[in-house]
Order: C-alpha cells, then sequence, then structure tokens
C-alpha cells in the first residue's frame, strides 16, 4: 500500500473567525479526495476480479429487492 498523499489542507491552521469555515473546508475536501481514491479502488478491484464482482452486484440486487420502502 503507499502512503496517501499530504496536502495544504492541515498545514496552515487560520486564526480567528474563519477557523470553523476553513476547517470545514478542509473536512470536505479530505473527503472528496477519499471518496474519489474508494470509487477509484472499487472499479480496479472490479477489473481484476469479474467474477467477484458480479457475485457482488447479484447480492445488492437481492438486497435491494428485499428491502421494503
Amino acid at each position: 500500500m503507499h502512503e496517501p498523499q499530504r496536502t495544504e489542507d492541515t498545514a496552515g491552521a487560520v486564526s480567528g473567525g474563519d477557523a470553523a469555515e476553513e476547517s470545514e473546508a478542509a473536512r470536505r475536501r479530505r473527503r472528496a479526495q477519499f471518496l474519489r481514491e474508494l470509487h477509484e479502488a472499487k472499479e480496479l478491484r472490479n477489473r481484476v476480479q469479474p467474477r467477484r464482482a458480479r457475485a457482488e452486484r447479484m447480492r445488492q440486487a437481492v438486497r435491494m429487492r428485499t428491502f421494503r420502502w
């Protein structure tokens, strides 16, 4: 595994009233980066293991059919 890239999100702390707003923006950036990497990892897994990916899609379809709205 590779080490996650560090960005300037946590490097500069903002003082005053903008601190909460800046930390919220940094949190959103980190979350967006995490979701991009997660999506990329899932796509890679699906390409490398197509049979397992198909089985997972089937299980998800069964879960969705049995879920009551």
